[in-house]
């Protein structure tokens, strides 16, 4: 929690609309008399761990200081010193705990006095909210894309729109150059501007925000620099710098005095720079880089530069068909392997994997997975588009939205509907095992015998054979058109392409749950109150598994909610409800049974499928009941 402290409440929506963080704001008429004092915080650490932090306009100053001071970083592990910031507060000038050695790290520290300092306790309800929406608001990551303009749509701002779209991200523009290009070369490029390149970053930052920015083609001293002072005054999370100084084809794109500019201004405030071989060799001053030493050697000195992390990319690497990517953050180095793969169309690629990058940092991801996810989906994209043939040109684009265009797949691949919820099959590997089966092979028995939505729920067997069971298991599903969801392990359902997970009250938050997946996986949620319930609704779950209707074996400490829990929990969801917990044919006509609340609109079962000598016959058994409480026309019941 952030509190502002203002003279006026002009200023205090100016503040408030510029940072990105939840603020409670106050105008000096609403805060309580009391006495305190300043707390500056020197680290992440300190700004987590303290009570409360000022932020405040003082006269002469300026709102810069305010901005500045909340320059946040995707991690909490960034001094604050790192990214230049200035610091000014309101409070008393004897600043407790304020040391010369902390006081160093801030050139430009201006307090001022002030008798009025709230505590936490003094927090009212009725404030004034400014986090860009309320806090039931569901909002989309959001990554601001700075580069020039590709009329070919292979690189620059397109790729990185598609790219973010992809993956879930919304992605907005700043074009710093129009170019005009096609899969033979670049015929023109006519410059924008610096200061209306300016004006269209406030635009977006002013209004929509951004959590990340990622920046492409930067044709200008000018642009450059009026870039890094904006982002000094209206800070971001991220930053990750694409340096577009050589491209994929190996044309020069930038000149000494944009190199100096990106070195000196540009980098300092980066978290993440993406150079290939060609610009990391450019920005260490023309050394050559063809060997993973060398890379590591390239990126130790552009680390030396100020960004957090530095990723080296090989895709020029010579002689060998495995490409290192090397990631290295002062400390720690990670040699990345990839399999260089054949195709023509690879125009665009380092925009793609950097745009790829700053829309997993969005979602909240750390550094290290958001650069693997990332490389995982370029070598998707690359692999299903190795043939494609768009352009005459040697170098041809490649399709960042090939799901959309693969029909074949994306008619199979099921997208949530609440009528799959219907017989809901939930395995269980124990079960399976007794009875001598695998869990594809009852999944592929349960599908057969009229199961319209499975869950792959795995307690024992490590990641590596999760994995197997859950990509054999989707295969089959896939083949059926029915969805499957993996259980509690969001790594798994990314790393098989699952059609969503389901989730626990104990497990990942469902709104980053949302954040990570994207709007097109399904996500369910555990509940047994209709508050758990509408909260899953509000953080962007698909539906409601509520129970244990009944005891069950399966979770023997499971506290059971009975009929009129399920329906209670029914009344108090906005969102589809699912019943399990003990569930078979012998009760399953008492859970149908009219009247029903309208969102009920099934049963998942464990043991009553998959704890049975023949998964297929008493699946069957059960769909025939459900089946038959749905014949009853009565007018269902929407209200307790």
């Amino acid at each position: 929690m952030l509190w502002l402290v203002t003279s006026g409440i002009a200023m205090l929506a100016n503040i408030c609309s510029k940072i990105e963080f939840q603020c409670v704001a106050f105008t000096f008429s609403q805060l309580p008399v009391g006495r305190g004092r300043i707390l500056f915080c020197h680290c992440f650490e300190d700004f987590y761990d303290s009570v409360f932090v000022f932020l405040a306009f003082v006269p002469g100053v300026g709102l810069a200081c305010v901005f500045r001071f909340v320059q946040l970083s995707t991690t909490h592990d960034k001094p604050l010193a790192k990214s230049a910031c200035t610091v000014c507060g309101l409070g008393s000038r004897n600043l407790y705990g304020i040391t010369p050695t902390r006081l160093r790290n801030f050139p430009s520290l201006t307090v001022s006095t002030s008798e009025y300092l709230p505590t936490r306790k003094c927090l009212p309800r009725d404030v004034i909210r400014a986090d860009m929406g309320t806090e039931e608001s569901r909002r989309i990551p959001r990554v601001l894309t700075v580069a020039g303009s590709d009329s070919g749509a292979g690189a620059g701002i397109q790729a990185d729109m598609k790219a973010c779209g992809a993956l879930g991200v919304y992605c907005t523009t700043a074009i710093t150059a129009v170019t005009a290009q096609n899969t033979v070369g670049v015929q023109g490029i006519h410059e924008v501007p610096a200061d209306f390149v300016a004006s269209q970053v406030k635009s977006v930052l002013l209004d929509i925000g951004a959590d990340v920015v990622k920046t492409g083609m930067l044709p200008s001293v000018e642009i450059i620099r009026s870039l890094c002072d904006i982002l000094r005054t209206y800070p971001v999370k991220g930053l990750v710098v694409d340096p577009v100084l050589i491209s994929t084809s190996g044309d020069e794109l930038a000149g000494p005095a944009i190199l100096d500019a990106l070195r000196d201004d540009l980098f300092p405030l980066a978290d993440l720079v993406t150079p290939n071989l060609p610009e990391a060799s450019a920005i260490i001053g023309g050394d050559p880089v063809t060997t993973v030493a060398e890379m590591r050697e390239a990126a130790e000195a552009i680390h030396q530069l100020g960004p957090r992390y530095v990723l080296v990319k090989g895709g020029h690497l010579p002689g060998t068909n495995t490409l290192i990517d090397v990631l290295y953050d002062g400390v720690e180095w990670h040699e990345l392997p990839g399999s260089r793969i054949e195709t023509r169309n690879t125009h665009g690629t380092g925009c793609t994997l950097a745009s790829s990058i700053a829309a997993e940092l969005a979602k909240g991801q750390s550094m290290l997975p958001a650069v693997l996810a990332s490389k995982r989906y370029l070598k998707d994209v690359l692999e299903e588009n190795a043939t494609l043939k768009i352009g005459e040109g040697k170098q041809g684009p490649v399709n960042h939205l090939f799901k959309l265009s693969d029909w074949e797949k994306s008619s199979t691949q099921s997208k949530f509907r609440p009528e799959s919820l219907l017989l809901y099959a939930v395995t269980d590997s124990s079960m399976n095992k007794t009875w001598g089966r695998s869990t594809s092979e009852a999944v592929r028995a349960a599908i057969e015998g009229g199961a319209t939505i499975v869950q792959i729920r795995e307690k024992e067997a490590d990641t590596g054979e999760f994995l197997q069971e859950a990509e054999t298991s989707l295969k089959v599903a896939r083949d059926y058109g029915i969805p499957l969801l993996i259980n509690d392990r969001i790594d798994i359902a990314i790393a098989c392409d699952a059609d969503g997970v389901h989730l626990g009250q104990s497990d990942l938050p469902v709104a980053r749950a949302r954040a990570i997946l994207g709007p097109g996986k399904i996500i369910g949620v555990s509940c047994k109150t209709p508050e758990q319930a509408e909260k899953a609704w509000k953080d962007g779950a698909d539906y409601v598994g509520s129970g244990g209707v009944y005891p069950t074996n399966t979770k023997k400490d499971n506290k059971t909610i009975g009929i009129e829990g399920l329906r209670e929990v029914c009344y108090g969801s906005p969102i589809p409800v699912v019943a399990i917990g003990g569930i078979s044919g012998a009760n399953a006509a008492e859970v149908m049974a009219y009247p029903r609340p309208e969102n009920l609109k099934g049963v998942a079962v464990v043991s009553a499928f998959f704890n049975q000598p023949d998964v297929k016959k008493a699946t069957a058994a059960v769909k025939s009941v459900v089946e038959e409480c749905l014949k009853d026309v009565s007018v269902p019941n929407t209200s307790s």
